[in-house]
């Protein structure tokens, strides 16, 4: 018979990736005393959804994904969510900006470098878009810098491959701005956790599965099983945050809170096209992202994507999105199936009755065939060949089913913190453009979950320390935007054309 290990801390972790590191770095730094227990069910840190072949990278700042500006009725662009995410951006690199000074972070070329972010379109309506998009975003300091041009000469000295043999019978326009990143958030999660593991009172448990969560009085008892020698493991704590990716909605279910009741999940896989000939990776030292398809989830925007994946430099392209009903890419097929309850199927099909088309369109990625995706990214980069390329396998994305006002099933892109009534439990569910924004999220959930703390002079004094724009908006302070970007271009060295 097995052996259960006992212990007691103040805080549990699940999940090893960047959720988890960022809110367990927060929290060791705010109040070194702590007692954390992670626990991850894979052998090493970041190696699902933080994984840096496992998601886009770009450090998503909304200078370029375009589904964060989307037109209005009355042909208008909404800058509001790229505004909002900009400013979650600026957060993080602030943040790790304050880790590298504290040399928690000990080479920031390890995880971020400068890559300029593009928008590319053709087409009449397309253009217009793109045009308006533009013009709406220069009158917001966060999107001082950005470039605009529908001269092939221009967008060929931005972004050679684009145009190279290109059919000049279109209209063609893109934007740029040189100060984007390139973010691989795997190493700088793995960075993170080797501090971390060095701090007092800071265990990491690898192959340890969690099978279980349940309130034991004022304090939550989590079990957990050693995949590698089958040891038991039961620690209880007074705060557990589910920061397990895909999977964080079936161990939220376990901890059966009522403000988890009808959450539910949609699964989309995705897969890259990669290629590491020297000769054409070379010639691209950008990010362009494009127009979505009608339907399309935002994690299946399509880009020709400049990558630093441990010091090698690659081209993506992609991703073609696809149906699973795995929750993680090293998950189960039932999945899918064990999310469902009485409580969210209903949401579920509500869900699925109002997206028909992202329906269609995943059945479409399913049968795509090999010729159709070469012929996507002929698109971008015309003289791409096939035998310079090969398929890769993305990361598995949960997207977020829940209760609308009026008890119908709504499909939820981007990320949600689900938190107890008395903040001693909160798990992230959903996807992009999570990582990214990892430190302004985990902000959220302290300002939830840690009430009192989070208002106290001493936090706040700290607060103000890691991220010198704390309490405000940086899009309303034009000249602390320029400050502040100067000063962490400086700590993590990234310069535009770097």
């Amino acid at each position: 018979m097995s052996s259960i290990q006992k212990s007691e801390v103040d805080v549990v972790l699940v999940g090893a990736g960047i959720m988890s590191a960022t809110l367990g770095i927060l929290l060791k730094e705010l109040n070194p005393n702590l007692k954390i227990e992670i626990l991850e069910r894979l052998d090493r840190a970041a190696a699902e959804s933080s994984d840096a072949m496992n998601n886009a990278g770009t450090g998503h700042s909304a200078f370029c994904e375009l589904n964060y500006t989307p037109e209005k009725a009355d042909g208008s662009v909404d800058a509001t969510k790229a505004i909002s995410i900009v400013e979650q951006f600026e957060v993080s690199r602030q943040f790790w900006s304050y880790l590298v000074k504290k040399n928690v972070l000990k080479d920031p070329r390890k995880f971020i470098n400068s890559v300029p972010h593009m928008s590319f379109v053709w087409g009449k309506d397309n253009v217009s878009f793109l045009e308006k998009r533009y013009n709406e975003l220069q009158k917001y300091p966060l999107f001082h810098g950005m470039e605009f041009s529908k001269e092939v000469d221009q967008i060929k000295t931005w972004a050679p491959l684009l145009m190279e043999e290109r059919k000049l019978d279109d209209v063609y326009a893109a934007t740029y701005m040189p100060i984007g990143t390139d973010v691989n958030f795997g190493e700088l999660t793995r960075e993170i956790f080797d501090h971390l593991t060095t701090e007092d009172g800071v265990n990491v448990h690898f192959n340890n599965q969690v099978t279980d969560i349940k309130r034991k009085g004022d304090k939550w008892s989590v079990s957990a099983k050693d995949e590698k020698t089958g040891e038991h493991r039961k620690v209880k704590a007074k705060f557990v945050f589910v920061g397990a990716g895909g999977g964080a909605i079936l161990l939220l279910q376990k901890a059966d809170i009522p403000e988890s009741k009808g959450y539910g999940g949609f699964p989309v896989g995705g897969e890259w096209l990669v290629c590491n000939n020297p000769k054409i990776v070379q010639k691209h030292m950008a990010k362009v992202y494009g127009k979505a398809s009608v339907g399309a989830p935002p994690m299946s925007v399509p880009h020709l994507d400049t990558r630093f994946i441990d010091g090698k430099h690659s081209l993506l392209f992609g991703p073609y999105a696809g149906f699973s009903t795995k929750f993680l890419k090293r998950g189960s097929n039932l999945d899918l199936f064990k999310s469902l309850e009485l409580n969210n199927i209903g949401p579920m099909l509500g869900a699925g009755m109002r997206n028909l088309d992202l329906t269609k369109y995943l059945i479409g990625q399913v049968l795509q065939s090999d010729k159709s995706r070469y012929e996507s990214l002929r698109e971008y980069f015309p003289a791409a060949q096939d035998e310079d390329w090969k398929v890769e396998h993305a990361g598995q994305r949960v997207q977020v089913i829940k209760r609308d006002k009026d008890g119908k099933g709504i499909l939820q892109f981007g990320t949600e913190v689900v938190n107890s009534a008395d903040g001693s439990i909160a798990a992230l569910l959903g996807a992009s453009p999570g990582a990214s924004t990892a430190t302004a999220i985990m902000l959220k959930l302290l300002a939830n979950c840690f009430p009192t703390e989070f208002n106290s002079p001493e936090w706040n004094t700290k607060f103000k320390e890691m991220i010198p724009s704390y309490g405000l908006k940086l899009n309303e302070h034009p000249e602390m935007v320029a400050e502040i970007r100067e000063n962490c271009s400086k700590v993590l060295r990234i310069f535009p054309n770097n």
